[in-house]
């Protein structure tokens, strides 16, 4: 059998079309179809490993949780992984393939094409629907000839499209107008209906609106979506660490204030979603020395280039801080990029990251780093052995680094990777326990681990659980857009009736 799809393109980026991918994956999951996702390429430096190790988009993990299934590399083929602002690490079925500038990508399209089509056909037979997800806009049209994602995969797949507008953004009918009208004629056939996202307000204001579009496109309205508040779901993207940093605002005294620094190439930001969910938790995305202030804690996170950012903490003066804040007694904490920032040295013979052979560290940890050029990329269990409250207690994540550290003082036991028995250490502490780090990403998500940690710097909160947290946002999510969608007409589109 082969699979009937349907395709969530958007006006620009960050018009929400992860979001309602995510939703139609669980509205049809709990319909009972078997249902999967597909992203040809995404650009992110916030990944997921799959069983196998192979790395995928973040966003297309959780569209598989949604779907009740796990994640695998066909749902996300090509994965580009910025390293500066013009080049990226290509990841092609999860491995590491070549780093490009930007106008050498556009070379390779044919050899990645193959990849994306292999990749949605094989989705295709062993799945009832596939839900594809384009990414930023169809008719970006300096850059339609080396398209492997937006309508060339429509295209491909003989798609019906869906194309989503962000009205909170302004000018939502000039965006769907205007995206359906640079379209060339045989794409615009496949182009069956808009979604107007991000709606706040009365909707019978809008009704006018929705006429007019409908008027003027000849294309249905299939719902407007409002603005959801309250999600417990990971971004696809940086954009809201970046957002969220230029206007920091202090914690209330009663609550525990966390300084994440925002780093310029962070990645795997969504580690720290479960410590932001919590109540009585403040995460403050700090990205200079006037907004750090006194947090109970400070944590680096990872990074896809060691090496430039501990530059950038340096040039900031947020390293100097970060020191002070460690001598003073403060809490620092690393993951992963940001673990190997803590030690005395990150050594680079191989010339990874940079041209240099060596930098200093911070100096917080007798940890030494080095890179190596093999790509460590697994889903892990782990034991605690002994750190804050718990010990020989066992825990979830994933490791996704380039580097090796050597510590004296390690504090996880890591006990399976990719489903393979082994035993290696991980992890860095202080004498005073203060300063630590691993390359554990995920760690947060750890009740046992989050709860302890953060009773250590005096929380006071009722206790959640992740797992049941991100379940009612996925049904909070699913119940919202199945709400507001005309879902008899989305039928007739999607299943040709």
């Amino acid at each position: 059998m082969t699979a009937k799809v349907l395709m969530i393109q958007g006006s620009s980026s960050s018009a929400g079309k992860s979001l309602l991918t995510t939703a139609l994956c669980r509205i049809y999951a709990r319909h009972g179809i078997r249902i999967a996702p597909f992203k040809a390429q995404n650009m992110s430096n916030n990944a997921a490993v799959c069983a196998d190790g192979g790395e995928i988009g973040r966003a297309q993990a959780l569209q598989a949780a949604a779907c009740r299934i796990a994640p695998t590399v066909d749902m996300n083929p090509v994965l580009l992984k910025p390293e500066a602002d013009s080049r990226s690490q290509i990841i092609v079925m999860g491995r590491p393939w070549q780093t490009l500038e930007a106008k050498n990508y556009y070379e390779k399209k044919q050899l990645l094409w193959e990849h994306v089509t292999q990749s949605l056909d094989r989705l295709r037979t062993s799945h009832d629907l596939v839900i594809i997800e384009g990414a930023g806009s169809p008719v970006e049209l300096n850059l339609k000839r080396g398209d492997i994602v937006n309508m060339a995969v429509a295209q491909y797949a003989k798609a019906p499209v869906l194309l989503v507008g962000d009205i909170d953004r302004g000018g939502v009918f000039a965006q769907l107008l205007g995206t359906l009208w640079l379209l060339d004629a045989d794409e615009r056939n496949l182009l069956r209906g808009f979604i107007v996202n991000k709606f706040r307000g009365d909707l019978t204001l809008f009704q006018d609106g929705i006429q007019i579009i409908e008027d003027k496109g000849g294309v249905p309205v299939l719902g407007v979506v409002p603005y959801l508040r309250g999600l417990s779901l990971p971004d696809e993207d940086a954009v809201s660490i970046e957002v969220a940093s230029d206007s920091s605002k202090p914690a209330a005294p009663s609550q525990t204030d966390i300084a994440i620094l925002a780093l310029p190439r962070i990645a795997n930001f969504d580690d720290f979603d479960s410590l932001r969910a919590e109540p009585n938790v403040h995460i403050r995305p700090i990205d200079s020395i006037e907004n750090l202030g006194n947090p109970h804690a400070i944590i680096i996170p990872g990074t896809k280039s060691t090496m430039a950012d501990l530059a950038w903490l340096r040039q900031t003066g947020l390293a100097d801080a970060i020191i002070r804040f460690a001598y003073n007694g403060g809490e620092v904490i690393g993951i992963c990029g940001g673990y190997q920032m803590l030690g005395q040295s990150i050594r680079d013979p191989h010339h990874v990251e940079s041209q240099n052979d060596a930098i200093d560290g911070l100096g917080l940890l007798p940890t030494i780093t080095t890179f190596a050029q093999k790509k460590a990329t697994y889903q892990v269990h782990a034991k605690i052995l002994n750190f804050v409250s718990l010990r020989d207690e066992m825990i979830q994540g994933y490791e996704i680094h380039m580097g090796e550290t050597q510590s004296q003082s390690q504090w996880l036991e890591i006990c399976s990777r990719n489903g393979e028995q082994v035993k290696v250490l991980d992890g860095g502490v202080s004498s005073n326990g203060k300063i630590w780090g691993c390359y554990l990403h995920g760690l947060f998500a750890n009740d046992s681990f989050r709860h302890a940690w953060l009773t250590r710097l005096g929380w006071r909160g009722q206790v959640t659980f992740q797992a049941a947290r991100l379940e009612e946002s996925l049904e909070k999510l699913a119940d919202a857009v199945e709400g507001a969608l005309n879902m008899e007409l989305l039928e007739r589109i999607i299943w040709d009736k």
